[in-house]
């Protein structure tokens, strides 16, 4: 059987790269909570269709919450296992390279 390599650097720029997603994810969340209100009447009131417009908007408006905390959770979880992944590695790398006994060649010196 070969021989098999993770780059471990490629593993590192990946974490950093989804830790800055997640930071962007993080405002999205926020923004999408805070900056999407439309209050009721802002649209006029008094005529036929405002109740389903203002029944719309907030339906749209969880729905798009959902959409974009389930989007951040998925990235979030996505970097954490990939850090665990990444340590994984290096400890075999470093466990293959030194030996399970520290280097020592088992002479018991």
């Amino acid at each position: 059987m070969g021989e098999m390599r993770v780059d471990l650097s490629e593993l590192e720029e990946t974490v950093r790269k989804l830790g800055r997603v997640t930071t962007a994810m993080g405002e999205s969340v926020t923004k999408s909570e805070y900056n999407t209100f439309l209050p009721k009447n802002a649209l006029g009131k008094g005529f036929a269709e405002q109740t389903d417009i203002d029944n719309a908007h907030a339906e749209m408006k969880s729905h798009i919450e959902q959409v974009v905390k389930a989007i951040h959770e998925m990235i979030d979880d996505f970097g954490t296992k990939t850090k665990h992944a990444h340590g994984r590695y290096q400890n075999a790398e470093h466990d293959a390279k030194y030996g399970m006994d520290g280097g020592r060649s088992g002479s018991g010196n």
